[in-house]
Order: C-alpha cells, then structure tokens, then sequence
C-alpha cells in the first residue's frame, strides 16, 4: 500500500473497527475486495456457532477449540458477510489470519 492507502486504511478501520483491510486487492469471482467488513458478527446468535460445529463435524474436522479452526472462522465469517466460504478459504494466509484474529477477538471479548 501507499501512504494515501495507508492512511485510508487507517480512517477506515477507525470509523469501523470490524473492518479487515486486505494486505493486497484480492479478485474473486471477477470481483476484487480490498477489504471485508465484520459487523454482523455482532448480531449472531449461539445457533449459528452450533451449524459452524456442524459445518466442521460434516467437513471431517474435529477439534476440542472449534472457534480456532480456520474452517470454523471461514464458516462464521460467510455468516456475518453473505460471502460464500470459498471466498474466505481462498484469501492470502496473512488476510485469513486478519479475519481469524477479528473474529476470535470478538469471541473472546478483545475488541
């Protein structure tokens, strides 16, 4: 990013800290996505952690943390955006991890 980017970046994520700016424009589906706003993370309900456990049980994935799991958070993160999980599975490992770290703060009470 340049320093203008940089600083819009920044602005952006102060006015709406659920937002997850990409490391780099990402292109899916012939769509490209600098960023992913979070927010409706905010309005799930226990029953959608339950179908992203069922979601892992389905996919083979058994873990004692689900909400660790990058399956689980590619799940979650489909939920609070409408965006399908291949769009989350496919980002680059450092914006997954950014999504992850947004979603895990939230469930954890960190931010």
């Amino acid at each position: 990013m340049d320093e203008l980017t940089t600083t819009q970046a920044q602005e952006a994520q102060a006015e709406n800290p659920n937002l997850v700016i990409f490391s780099k424009p990402y292109t899916f589906e012939g769509k490209t996505y600098t960023e992913v706003d979070l927010s409706a993370v905010g309005d799930m309900t226990a029953q959608d952690m339950v179908d992203a456990e069922k979601f892992l049980t389905r996919s083979g994935i058994i873990s004692p943390i689900p909400e660790m799991t990058v399956e689980y958070i590619c799940f979650i993160a489909n939920r609070a955006t409408g965006l399908p999980v291949e769009f989350f599975k496919c980002l680059h490992p450092k914006d997954a991890v950014k999504v992850k770290n947004k979603i895990t703060s939230f469930f954890y009470g960190e931010g």
